[in-house]
């Protein structure tokens, strides 16, 4: 059978593949259950091979599966990589842009990369900050668009582009200790407030033994053995692992990712935002 496959059904395939369940799935791509599973079925077929385990309630990923995951991203990328390009390979000017360090460090890089490679006619002026200084300068107009991180149930507004799951992690080898020694960053953090949050509902006694403002010292820290912290959980480095359980520490809720722009956004801005919220969109875990 020749190999013929759509961008829905690349993006049905990638939602049940990160959500792990066809209901989840099906509210994020805006189609029925039932259409999905036909679709599935469908490139399973075409594919000889089965994409999904569906022997457990949520349903996972084959070793094949796992494979195309991988082909599926990179063909919804190339996808959209044209389509910005012969959109508007000409586009100029100046775009100020403003995200969070650990975010930038971790997700933005190949984001960016293909985006001056597309447009290289525009000077894009990054800025790295905590997320509620990042808020000022862009209510001060220094900014063009923000990645901002939030709690989704009290901040609203913007663009929902990334949900982060937190974990409580420390260094390999911890042990628990009666009093918590933890390292965070500098107020305003929005997982400095959820720890200590956190913490103080469960009546637990703590003190901050170490504050960075960067992921890379804070991962140093832990891995020092000065403490615990709060990291996103696809974040969590080699040496570094959740201890939630084996500390007995209160979950934590997640935190959300949001791109925030102006409204008078110039042309180019607006194809810089929709070239973020795709790209991260592709690039989700």
């Amino acid at each position: 059978m020749p190999f013929f496959v759509d961008t829905l059904q690349l993006k049905s395939f990638i939602a049940i593949a990160e959500t792990g369940t066809f209901g989840q799935a099906a509210t994020t791509v805006n189609r029925t259950q039932s259409a999905l599973s036909l679709q599935i079925k469908k490139l399973e077929e075409q594919l000889g091979c089965q994409l999904f385990d569906r022997t457990n309630r949520r349903v996972a990923l084959t070793p094949q599966g796992e494979i195309f995951l991988g082909y599926a991203k990179r063909m919804i990328q190339l996808q959209w990589e044209a389509f910005s390009r012969l959109r508007e390979p000409d586009v100029e000017g100046e775009i100020r842009f403003g995200t969070p360090e650990d975010f930038a460090t971790h997700y933005l890089p190949d984001v960016l990369a293909s985006f001056r490679q597309h447009h290289p006619r525009v000077q894009l002026n990054v800025a790295c900050d905590l997320t509620l200084n990042l808020i000022d300068g862009f209510h001060r107009g220094e900014y063009d668009l923000i990645l901002v991180k939030r709690d989704p149930q009290r901040v609203k507004g913007g663009t929902k582009v990334w949900r982060e799951p937190l974990v409580w992690a420390a260094a390999d080898g911890y042990q628990p200790e009666p009093r918590l020694s933890l390292v965070l960053s500098p107020q305003p953090c929005i997982y400095r407030a959820r720890a200590l949050a956190a913490l103080d509902r469960a009546k637990l006694s703590w003190h901050i033994t170490f504050t960075s403002p960067s992921l890379a010292g804070t991962i140093a820290a832990v891995k020092a053995g000065l403490g615990i912290t709060v990291l996103p959980a696809h974040m969590i480095p080699a040496g570094i692992h959740p201890i939630r359980k084996e500390a007995k520490l209160t979950q934590l809720a997640d935190s959300e990712v949001a791109l925030m722009k102006k409204e008078e956004l110039s042309k180019v801005a607006e194809i810089f935002a929709d070239h973020v919220v795709q790209s991260l969109e592709n690039i989700k875990t």
